[in-house]
């Protein structure tokens, strides 16, 4: 795999697609680095080409333009590439990428190519239309300025001279109305690469949570739940635990926010929140409505009579007493 990493940051033709990419299929294509150039001609993008090698290659400082954040007060920050840093990270990401995709949990889909939100939403739908179950709904705390570097470099498996380039990227600072400032943690969101470092961190986190819990358990009545294990489906830096059990969505919480740690991360306390498909329940005091947010949809259970009940399924096939609906959520309508 390495070899053909090596081989492809050589190859003419994907130093071509990834220059075409940012200079002319990207939307950001008109937006400006910190040298000031944005929509290449055609005669630059061909002298772009003789320019991205790895040999004596030096990443420039990232351009900082803040942008409202939806619903908000808050700005968030963005760091914007040149576009010879832009194409370089695009040659990088076309020879990570596929090494990566390999290896990348099942119910991860954020920033993944020929994955969705949709396809998310599905697979939480699977998991829930034929029992109702407890959601663990988290956010984790400015993930991407947040990651730890040194964690980062050293589970980004690639050949050395990918590595430099890759640790200048994470290390080139941001340039601020002319005030240069240092950035010692955090992927540059704004650079085409950055999605795809922050999934390679969070990587493994599924795993190990679920890994932790048996695929049988026996009740105290005796009989056996079969697939006991935790579904956890994440977005990017957003994910949702959903099992039958309260206890185990705590225990969850514990085990998640501890393996964050080691990345440099944690979750957001105001938007971390337990909830449960179809009924209410108590929490601290106050009530929590049935269902749960979740990428712009609303996904919820109604209890409903036997006519509009949703089965069970298999030969002795049973009605379960409810619906499961996913609506686009009122702010995604109003917006």
């Amino acid at each position: 795999a390495k070899k053909l990493q090596k081989l492809l940051l050589k190859s003419h033709y994907a130093k071509l697609l990834a220059i075409r990419k940012v200079t002319q299929d990207n939307q950001g294509k008109k937006t400006a680095g910190v040298d000031g150039k944005k929509s290449l001609r055609p005669n630059q993008r061909l002298k772009l080409v003789k320019e991205l090698t790895i040999k004596g290659y030096k990443a420039k400082a990232l351009r900082r333009v803040w942008i409202p954040k939806p619903g908000r007060d808050e700005k968030r920050g963005l760091g914007i590439p040149t576009m010879k840093d832009r194409a370089m990270q695009a040659l990088v990401k076309s020879a990570l990428e596929p090494y990566w995709e390999a290896q990348f949990e099942g119910t991860s889909y954020g920033f993944r190519p020929g994955r969705s939100a949709h396809d998310a939403i599905e697979r939480i739908f699977s998991n829930i239309h034929k029992g109702s179950k407890y959601v663990l709904d988290a956010d984790i705390a400015k993930c991407f300025d947040k990651i730890n570097h040194d964690y980062l470099l050293s589970k980004v498996d690639c050949p050395h001279n990918i590595k430099r380039i890759i640790k200048q990227w994470l290390e080139c600072g941001v340039m601020d109305k002319g005030i240069f400032e240092e950035t010692d943690s955090g992927t540059p969101q704004g650079g085409v690469i950055s999605p795809l470092l922050a999934n390679i961190a969070l990587h493994g986190m599924i795993k190990d949570v679920e890994n932790h819990f048996p695929r049988t358990k026996r009740q105290g009545n005796g009989t056996i739940v079969w697939d006991y294990k935790p579904r956890i489906i994440r977005y990017a830096d957003d994910f949702v635990v959903l099992h039958k059990d309260y206890d185990v969505i705590l225990q969850c919480k514990k085990l998640i926010a501890q393996w964050l740690e080691k990345v440099g991360l944690e979750l957001k306390p105001e938007k971390t929140s337990i909830r449960h498909t179809l009924k209410s329940i108590e929490h601290d005091g106050k009530t929590i409505k049935p269902g749960f947010e979740f990428l712009g949809f609303n996904v919820r259970s109604y209890p409903v009579g036997e006519h509009h009940s949703g089965r069970t399924g298999g030969n002795n096939s049973t009605t379960i007493g409810f619906k499961t609906l996913i609506k686009p959520s009122k702010k995604k309508i109003l917006a």
